[in-house]
């Protein structure tokens, strides 16, 4: 499978990709095109034309949970498709996969939106439409993890923001946070977008849902901002134990986190535009 960061917070040295605070991976089977996110604004179609990638024959679309920074470059995929239909151009119709959480409206402070923009209706006339909380297979290698478990008692429950929920407002735990697993020839291939329900129980949770143990790679959004030194020891202890053969932390990864995981983990460097087959 070939793995593409389209949108990341940074880019490499010397390339000519652009970065924004946000996350979108394209993901190629080779028969199956899945895009992970779509960032913040419009920057990854920028950036996958600029890897020669077409994302007018998308088979899925997968959104990891529903923060701007994730979501809301969704406008610019659907006015792609749109202007695609209206010259007359061959273009597929994604299926589109999320939490039903996903679509709540959330606030954090005084930014009053900072939850997806588009409500579910309108998306289902854009996408074929696959909202639930439990994995789904889209190919026989590659899988969305559902609603993740949160077992680890040094990745803590944390909130941010406040989400609309039946009764009102609620403190966000985010509990649409989810990620996807790739069954690689050499073990697991674990894909955060940004790993609100803790890194290490993301990997647990992929682990479960393939009954395969051996973890291969990790990447993504770990969440690992201004984290205390209890849950980055132990994060860095629990992924060092792994053994694996690349970790490539990025987006909601601070400095701080990356230099304490490169201490024993072989941590790569990531940014927009940055190609891998696994």
């Amino acid at each position: 499978m070939e793995i593409t960061f389209l949108v990341d917070n940074n880019s490499l040295v010397g390339s000519y990709f652009l970065a924004e605070p946000g996350l979108s991976i394209h993901l190629d089977t080779g028969n199956v095109q899945v895009l992970l996110d779509a960032g913040y604004s419009d920057v990854f179609l920028t950036n996958a034309r600029r890897k020669g990638l077409d994302l007018l024959y998308l088979d899925w679309v997968v959104l990891s949970h529903g923060h701007f920074d994730h979501t809301w470059g969704l406008d610019g995929l659907i006015r792609h498709y749109f202007e695609a239909a209206s010259q007359g151009m061959a273009h597929s119709r994604p299926r589109l996969v999320a939490h039903p959480r996903a679509f709540d409206s959330r606030q954090h402070e005084d930014v009053p939106e900072i939850g997806m923009l588009l409500v579910e209706e309108k998306l289902a006339r854009q996408f074929e439409l696959h909202v639930s909380a439990e994995p789904l297979w889209l190919t026989d290698r590659l899988v969305t993890l559902g609603e993740i478990q949160r077992v680890m008692d040094f990745e803590d429950v944390t909130t941010l923001g406040q989400r609309l929920g039946t009764h009102g407002l609620v403190e966000d735990h985010i509990p649409d946070d989810t990620a996807m697993a790739y069954l690689g020839d050499d073990g697991l291939v674990v894909i955060a977008g940004c790993a609100h329900s803790g890194i290490c129980n993301t990997v647990e949770q992929a682990r479960r849902v393939t009954g395969i143990d051996k973890v291969n790679t990790v990447l993504g959004g770990f969440h690992l901002q201004k984290a205390s030194s209890r849950r980055l020891d132990a994060t860095t202890e629990y992924l060092a134990g792994l053994s694996l053969d690349g970790l490539y932390a990025c987006h909601c990864t601070d400095l701080a986190a990356k230099i304490a995981l490169a201490r024993s983990c072989p941590l790569r460097e990531v940014g927009a535009g940055l190609s891998l087959t696994v």
